[in-house]
C-alpha cells in the first residue's frame, strides 16, 4: 500500500451474502462507518461509488458553527447519493473529512488549520485503503473553498488517478459548476452568507444563532476578488467577523426551493 504502485485488491469471499443495506427508491443511504465489516465485504464493488464529504473546522461568522462546511458537504453528498442510486449505482457515504487547510480564517477562535501536504497525504491514503478493499471509485463532495485546500484536493485526486483509482472532484470554483450556483455565490460574497446559511438552517437549524444572524448587515465584499489581489485572510479581504454576503436574508425555505438540491445535482452531473 506504499508508494505510487497501483494496489491490487484482496480476494473477497464469493459466497458472502448480498448486502441489503440500500434498496433502490428508499431514502436511507449506506454509511461506511455505520456498517459491520461483513456487510461492507458483501457490497457490489462494480456498482459502488464511495463519496467523501470534505469540509473544515473554520469560522463562519458569529451565527454559524465551525462545522458549517462539513454540514454543507454532507448535504451535498446525500443528495448526490440518492441521485446516483436512481442510476442503479451503489453510493457509500464516508465520514466527513474536516481537518484541512483553513488559513483565511486562522485568526478566528476555534478554526483548525493543518498543512496542505498533510491533507493531500491523508486523502491519498484514504483512497488507497478503499482501493485495497476493492472500492476503486471515490468522489469528493467538497464545500470548503480555501485556495490552498482546493489545491491539495486536486493534487490528491491526480495522484490517485495515477494509481488506477477513479477519483473525481467537481470544483465549485471552476466552470461549469460555478456558473450554476447562486448570484451571491458568483459575486464572491459567499462565506456564511445567504447561500450557506440557508443550507445550515435546513439541515441543522438548532446550530444557527438566530439572534445574531438577524442583526447582521450585508457584507458585499468579494472573497474571489480579494484572493486575486493576493489577500490571505478574511480580515484583509473585508470580513472582520468572518462572513461575506447576506446571512440575514437566509431561510430554510430558500434551501428547500433548490439550493440544497442544486449542489446534489452538480455532484451527480460530475460523478454519474
Amino acid at each position: 500500500m506504499h508508494g505510487s504502485t497501483p494496489i491490487s485488491p484482496p480476494y473477497w469471499r464469493a459466497a458472502a451474502p448480498k448486502a441489503s443495506c440500500y434498496v433502490r427508491g428508499v431514502s436511507t443511504v449506506p454509511r461506511l462507518a455505520e456498517l459491520p465489516w461483513s456487510e461492507v465485504d458483501a457490497l457490489d464493488r462494480h456498482r459502488a461509488v464511495c463519496i467523501l464529504p470534505v469540509g473544515a473546522v473554520e469560522a463562519h461568522g458569529p451565527h454559524l458553527p465551525l462545522t458549517t462546511d462539513g454540514i454543507i458537504a454532507a448535504a451535498m453528498a446525500e443528495d448526490a447519493a440518492r441521485r446516483l442510486a436512481e442510476r442503479d449505482l451503489l453510493p457509500l457515504l464516508l465520514p466527513v473529512f474536516e481537518y484541512t487547510t483553513a488559513r483565511f480564517a486562522a485568526g478566528f477562535s476555534g478554526t483548525v488549520s493543518v498543512r496542505a501536504q498533510t491533507v493531500t497525504a491523508a486523502l491519498v491514503d484514504i483512497g488507497r485503503s478503499l482501493a485495497f478493499h476493492g472500492f476503486r471509485t471515490l468522489a469528493l463532495a467538497n464545500a470548503h473553498l480555501d485556495p490552498a485546500h482546493l489545491a491539495s484536493l486536486h493534487t490528491a485526486v491526480s495522484q490517485l488517478v495515477q494509481e488506477d483509482v477513479l477519483a473525481v472532484f467537481p470544483d465549485l470554483t471552476r466552470k461549469p459548476w460555478a456558473l450554476r450556483l447562486t448570484d451571491e455565490f458568483k459575486s464572491g460574497a459567499c462565506h456564511a452568507g445567504q447561500f450557506e446559511t440557508s443550507i445550515v438552517l435546513a439541515a441543522r437549524p438548532e446550530l444557527v444563532r438566530e439572534e445574531a444572524r438577524r442583526t447582521l448587515a450585508p457584507n458585499p465584499a468579494s472573497l474571489s476578488v480579494a484572493i486575486r489581489e493576493g489577500k490571505e485572510t478574511f480580515e484583509a479581504a473585508g470580513g472582520p467577523r468572518a462572513y461575506f454576503g447576506d446571512p440575514a436574508a437566509a431561510s430554510a425555505e430558500d434551501d428547500h426551493r433548490g439550493q440544497h438540491g442544486q449542489r446534489g445535482t452538480l455532484a451527480c452531473r460530475a460523478w454519474g
